[in-house]
């Protein structure tokens, strides 16, 4: 009761007294490296279930520091997954955020933020919610790697569709584009690209995003009806107005 007392203190104080819908149930998944956040709604066991995979988080301070947290301070994914009124919802968090213990170190928020060691516990966590039911992943910023890594790099997930808001799908063309260190610890969705691009799959990419710059999600996809840019959203805010569609996607 003490630690839920104590993720409830840090999550509302990160969210902007966001509200958590009463039939959201936190727990805890353990993995082999890590213990992964998440909150569930699961009404029908034997359903679809829709997961919707956190960002990087605060990575790095004002300063361009390595964060000593990587809790994410937005709101996006929360706000989207609480408002979805399908039967099965699970907000899943990145290992190292609200939750600190296992393996984690600073890497595992900057350069090796999609190591294989992540990858895993993502995919656990998936495996452990859903077991061999459909899954719908929702990936936002580098939540999208993650959705795609799971689907491709790993086996067993039945994965139905893949939907990214704003997603990081070639962190090595990104961190380019930005000139700043490549993410030289971490698996490259990249490397499985035509796997991925097999999968049922939608993109949603902010028009003023200056984080992750639409064309960089249309090359990587290169289709272009697989691609929506979203006018005036940039990386982090104005996704508001496509919330229902993103939600509606099955």
């Amino acid at each position: 009761m003490k630690k839920l007392s104590i993720f409830l203190f840090f999550l509302l104080c990160g969210c902007q007294n966001l509200a958590i819908p009463p039939d959201f149930v936190y727990k805890e998944i353990h993995t082999g490296n890590f213990t992964l956040a998440s909150w569930q709604k699961i009404r029908n066991p034997q359903g679809i279930y829709k997961i919707y995979i956190e960002g990087d988080g605060y990575a790095f301070n004002a300063r361009g520091l390595p964060s000593a947290d990587p809790t994410p301070h937005g709101t996006l994914v929360r706000e989207l997954a609480f408002g979805d009124n399908q039967d099965n919802v699970v907000y899943l968090a990145r290992p190292c955020q609200y939750l600190k213990g296992g393996i984690c170190s600073t890497r595992h928020w900057t350069t090796a933020r999609f190591a294989p060691e992540i990858i895993n516990a993502e995919y656990e966590a998936v495996r452990q919610i859903a077991g061999n039911h459909p899954v719908i992943l929702i990936g936002f910023s580098g939540g999208a790697q993650v959705a795609g890594l799971i689907s491709t790099a790993k086996s067993g997930l039945q994965v139905k569709k893949i939907i990214t808001v704003g997603g990081n799908l070639d962190h090595t063309r990104w961190t380019t584009y930005h000139k700043v260190l490549p993410l030289n610890e971490s698996m490259d969705l990249e490397n499985y690209r035509q796997q991925f691009l097999q999968i049922p799959q939608h993109h949603y990419a902010g028009e003023n995003d200056e984080v992750m710059p639409p064309h960089l999600i249309e090359d990587f996809v290169q289709n272009p009806a697989l691609v929506t840019r979203v006018p005036e959203a940039g990386h982090n805010s104005g996704w508001e107005k496509i919330y229902s569609k993103i939600r509606a996607e099955k």
